[in-house]
């Protein structure tokens, strides 16, 4: 047991967490940014062993032809290009390292050919001084209600940068900073048991956090939205022409989740309220669940949160292997059984470990929930998922990457690894390796452009 005070040492790795003593919240607003913490709440230091350093803030510098070529604008020199794995991880010798595998050690048994090239680690998050000022903020104005399935009253920066249960963990992901406004196009694809490709939408998208509006002279209120969503397909053919908006606000237990799908057959938008929790996935073909986007995405209320505390853990990070157009191009990337492991970049990370287990009287296809985020940001991870026989269902990671510091600063964590491991079908949701993909920030849509009203006005079948 630890008590919210050794939360705030520098090392908490894998401890379980029952109970908190009551700390002075100005004693943690003092230790935000001081020499143990970052002004986020993550452990400045490194390990003990070196492998994970000390946490700089400097960012990644952009490189000085990002962005200008006009048929690729997208594109994203990969700042770690010239460095190579420290070693690989395999089933002969995954045994060796389980500590730092957790349950997907399951992979290599179900796939022997299954490879982790693990490479340095690199603490590259970086964020503006407005959401850390915010978050400093929140440490005393920022609240859970109602059994934390909604807040109230926070900032524009991290919600609980000392998080004191698994609820506030999950809440520090869902709104973890990847920007006030961003575009990007990207395909998405599903592979068969026999590896066959199928690509099962290309689209336009534009996401933006109206709860990081810099400009915000106040917390956020109930209706505040911390993530709009709109995508515009234009393949396969059969889609062309949908389009699908989903809104989440900060009050997600009273207002909830709003989504508007525009049919081109029908030619009218239709309000789709079942598109969340274990609803199968549109852009996943059956091997992942709504809520499986960006690792987890929708509501708490489902589930009890349990903070396990803190481990060192492989997990995808500084992935900018999978949006190499030339080395790891789509149709590289889209291999039998898992991605290709030549395209893909794992590193050791130090993450909060929050255990979900589904409340009685409720559903979801996933019984119990291993969730894992990286301490800097919070906005990448991993899952694996349980089923009622407690056997592991699916594993779910995010292949995200820092944006450049010039850019703003976050984590872009748009795309996920979906491995169903009782089909052996996995979905790549978000791939940015062709000519034209990728995610870049960009300027706020109007709010009208995320309600039906917008998806109508721009039907155009």
């Amino acid at each position: 047991m630890i008590s919210r005070a050794h939360c705030l040492t520098p090392f908490v790795l894998a401890m379980s967490i029952s109970s908190w003593s009551i700390v002075a919240i100005a004693e943690e607003a003092k230790q935000l940014g001081d020499p143990a913490l970052t002004a986020f709440g993550a452990e400045k230091a490194g390990n003990k062993d070196g492998t994970i350093p000390p946490y700089t803030g400097e960012g990644l510098k952009t490189p000085p032809n990002f962005g200008k070529d006009p048929k690729d604008p997208y594109s994203r020199p990969n700042p770690f290009a010239n460095e190579k794995p420290l070693y690989s991880i395999t089933a002969q010798n995954a045994a060796q390292y389980a500590d730092k595998l957790d349950g997907v050690i399951e992979v290599f048994k179900t796939y022997p050919n299954f490879r982790m090239d693990i490479y340095p680690t690199h603490r590259s998050t970086f964020l503006p001084k407005y959401v850390l000022d915010n978050t400093l903020k929140n440490v005393t104005d920022c609240k859970g209600m109602d059994g934390d399935t909604r807040i109230e009253n926070c900032w524009g920066g991290t919600p609980f940068p000392v998080p004191k249960n698994g609820a506030e963990v999950m809440w520090n992901h869902l709104m973890a900073f990847r920007g006030y406004a961003w575009q990007s196009y990207s395909n998405s694809y599903v592979v068969a048991t026999n590896g066959t490709v199928t690509n099962v939408g290309g689209n336009r998208i534009w996401q933006q956090s109206p709860y990081y509006d810099p400009k915000a002279s106040a917390p956020a209120v109930g209706k505040t939205v911390y993530w709009a969503f709109r995508a515009d397909a234009d393949a396969p053919t059969r889609k062309v022409g949908e389009k699908l908006v989903i809104v989440d606000p900060v009050d997600v237990k009273n207002i909830g989740r709003r989504v508007y799908q525009y049919i081109p057959g029908q030619r009218r938008v239709k309000l789709s309220p079942d598109l969340a929790y274990d609803m199968p996935a549109p852009m996943a073909g059956g091997a992942a669940t709504t809520d499986d986007a960006i690792v987890f995405s929708g509501a708490l209320d489902r589930y009890d949160f349990k903070l396990v505390g803190k481990k060192e853990k492989f997990i995808m990070a500084n992935n900018f292997k999978i949006y190499d157009r030339a080395g790891c191009d789509d149709a590289k990337v889209m291999t039998k059984n898992f991605p290709n492991p030549d395209c893909i970049r794992w590193e050791l990370r130090r993450v909060w470990t929050v255990e979900a287990k589904l409340k009685p009287g409720f559903r979801h296809v996933y019984a119990r929930r291993m969730f894992y985020w990286d301490e800097d940001g919070y906005a990448i991870g991993l899952a694996e998922n349980y089923d009622a026989a407690n056997k592991l269902y699916r594993v779910v990671s995010s292949h995200g990457i820092p944006y450049f510091a010039e850019e703003g600063g976050g984590m872009m964590n748009e795309g996920t690894v979906n491995l169903d491991m009782q089909t052996g079908v996995w979905a790549l949701m978000g791939a940015y390796g062709n000519v034209g993909s990728g995610t870049a920030p960009a300027a706020p849509q109007p709010e009208r452009f995320f309600t039906p009203d917008g998806l109508a006005g721009s039907g155009i079948r």
